[in-house]
């Protein structure tokens, strides 16, 4: 089974780092920083306007960690896809999200439906997640977050941001290989075997994820119309 319990890790984790409990101690001013660039990515209305259940989804072409092509013709013409967008292998609660994933992958793939994670880190780093996170399913390279730019999720960070990202030594551009300070939204999608978006989630609060229970009801449904 999933875990059940995706975000009360997510939100344990958000209490011990903001209270200074863990090895790294943020000020005051730069916990300050990272909520307001929350709240005005919120506020943005960014997110409303992502793709969304009913959408055609983008085609694409990425590679995988080992640089093979991994094209969504070819992910889609095997059944549904599971889709993950996340920020990259600095991320802690990405990396608590890839977890919950991985433990959910079973009951995914006993749906006949496949699973991607995407980000815009380098393949490096991307076998750095898949090795730490012990992975089961690929990490695909989407350069510059051009993917993410078609899903509308792609936004660029504040300058008041990207100093507080440099002080941690979340230097994106080395990181990314690209030297523009662009993220994803996270986000999560399901897409049928014909190409329509049947789920979609987008958060631009960071510190917020589904669990992956909430896939599989989705998956079931795509199934049984399918077999209809």
């Amino acid at each position: 089974m999933c875990a059940a319990a995706l975000q009360d890790k997510l939100d344990a984790f958000k209490a011990d780092f903001e209270a200074g409990r863990l090895a790294f101690k943020p000020t005051k001013d730069r916990l300050e920083a990272m909520h307001r660039a929350t709240t005005e990515l919120i506020a943005s209305g960014q997110a409303q306007s992502a793709k969304k259940a009913g959408d055609v989804v983008p085609e694409f072409v990425l590679n995988d960690p080992d640089g093979k092509p991994v094209s969504s013709r070819e992910l889609l013409a095997k059944g549904a896809l599971v889709m993950s967008f996340y920020r990259g292998v600095w991320c802690p609660y990405c990396n608590l999200e890839l977890q919950a994933l991985q433990a959910a992958l079973p009951e995914i793939s006993a749906r006949g439906a496949s699973l991607v994670a995407i980000s815009p880190q380098t393949a490096a780093n991307s076998r750095k997640s898949q090795r730490d996170n012990q992975l089961g399913f690929p990490i695909l390279s989407d350069v510059g977050s051009e993917v993410a730019n078609a899903f509308g999720i792609r936004f660029a960070l504040p300058d008041y941001l990207v100093e507080v990202y440099r002080s941690f030594g979340n230097n994106l551009p080395a990181i990314n290989d690209d030297p523009s300070w662009v993220l994803p939204m996270p986000a999560r999608y399901v897409i049928g075997s014909d190409g329509v978006i049947a789920y979609a989630e987008i958060n631009p609060d960071y510190t917020q994820r589904p669990d992956p229970s909430e896939l599989l009801p989705v998956l079931d449904r795509l199934r049984t119309s399918k077999a209809a």
